[in-house]
């Protein structure tokens, strides 16, 4: 490891979001100054191991995904002093361990990246980056995903039919194009919320996010579609993506 690498992004998974995220950090000029690496499972089985028998701050996340990873040159990784750690996982209601207080203590609990981490999270999981039709997608507030869609495991193949190119690689290929979705997230967070934004580059509560996505997975067994993932490279400038 070298100085380069001063903020950890943990990723649920090894393909999409590894690859959105590095394309991410990539399209804005910050991917050398970030190391990103997959947790390979998701964010019910971390609160298992982190919150489920007591107090989190007793346990330590990068020993933890020390212990976890295999591989033993991989393992440096967890050694180094990170500024900040970052941690990107999905909703995913349908999961049989989804419970709803478990995941709001999680966003509670992991609200600062330069403490102990910030969680980002995407409904109902990291493909709602490219669920969209055209760049802008004026339809993308609106667009849900039912209960009984998530359950059925159909929802990446929606969205590989709704993407723009049917392609990923080819969608948001340049930072106008970024900074268009990423603006198209904050305006439907804003919505979810029920409350009007200021500007395009300021963020809602991640957590009243949260409470309003529960809320509809109870009362109206869908999810809006919102990534937020992104919304990290607002909290990292939000210059990136101002007019």
């Amino acid at each position: 490891m070298d100085k380069r690498s001063q903020i950890l992004v943990l990723v649920e998974g090894s393909k999409t979001d590894l690859r959105l995220l590095n394309h991410l950090l990539h399209i804005y000029g910050i991917d050398n100054k970030h190391e990103v690496v997959s947790y390979n499972t998701n964010i019910y089985v971390l609160y298992n191991q982190m919150f489920a028998e007591g107090d989190p701050d007793s346990i330590d996340l990068l020993q933890l995904l020390k212990e976890r990873e295999k591989d033993n040159e991989k393992k440096k990784i967890f050694d180094v002093h990170y500024s900040d750690i970052i941690l990107v996982f999905d909703f995913e209601p349908q999961d049989p361990l989804f419970a709803s207080g478990n995941i709001l203590e999680m966003m509670q609990y992991f609200n600062e990246s330069s403490d102990n981490g910030k969680l980002y999270i995407n409904y109902p999981m990291v493909e709602s980056f490219y669920h969209m039709k055209s760049i802008p997608d004026e339809h993308y507030i609106d667009y849900v995903v039912s209960l009984d869609e998530l359950i059925k495991g159909t929802y990446k193949q929606r969205v590989n039919q709704e993407n723009r190119n049917h392609n990923y690689l080819k969608f948001a290929v340049n930072r106008e194009e970024c900074n268009i979705v990423i603006r198209q997230n904050i305006e439907k967070a804003w919505y979810i919320t029920e409350t009007d934004g200021a500007e395009s580059f300021i963020l809602p509560d991640l957590i009243e996010v949260l409470r309003k996505q529960l809320q509809k997975v109870e009362l109206e067994k869908v999810v809006s579609v919102l990534c937020t993932c992104a919304f990290y490279i607002v909290d990292y400038n939000s210059k990136f993506i101002q007019y």
